[in-house]
């Protein structure tokens, strides 16, 4: 029997932990998530900072500083590897888009309270955590199940 062997794919992606003077988070609301930390797929030929700086700017209307890599979570149940960046905000006005809807400023505290998708709140808690080293998590949804999960101690 020859099963068909398929090429490893999988789709890019890179989310931020968007700070700003006053300490409070950015949050756009997505049609299919609700609300999150701006981010999105990275474009072929694009690296990941300048992507998403590129989806920042689209999704909000702020320019960002990209600081550290805090996160790195893995969609199994449709390939998509996510990394999660710490930012500052440098300039702009918030601007909602067609992707989002509204674009907020909002403490930390209300922000995990906003947040109901459970992989990106993972995430969250995981870059607020302030860890030095990279948490990573792998996951499936419908319905949500830690697969694995790889943080300092």
């Amino acid at each position: 029997m020859n099963a068909a062997v398929e090429t490893p794919r999988h789709i890019v992606a890179a989310s931020a932990l968007v700070r700003n003077d006053k300490g409070q988070i950015l949050l756009v609301r997505t049609h299919r998530r609700g609300w999150e930390i701006p981010g999105g797929q990275i474009e072929i030929g694009e690296s990941l900072i300048d992507g998403l700086k590129r989806e920042v700017l689209e999704e909000s209307g702020v320019q960002v500083e990209i600081s550290r890599l805090a996160a790195l979570r893995s969609n199994l149940t449709s390939s998509i590897v996510i990394f999660c960046f710490e930012a500052r905000y440098l300039t702009g006005q918030l601007r909602p888009s067609d992707e989002t809807p509204e674009v907020v400023w909002v403490s930390p505290e209300r922000a995990l309270e906003m947040i109901s998708h459970p992989a990106i709140l993972q995430s969250v808690m995981d870059v607020m955590a302030g860890a030095t080293d990279v948490i990573y998590r792998a996951y499936r949804v419908d319905p949500y199940q830690l697969v694995e999960s790889h943080a300092p101690h």
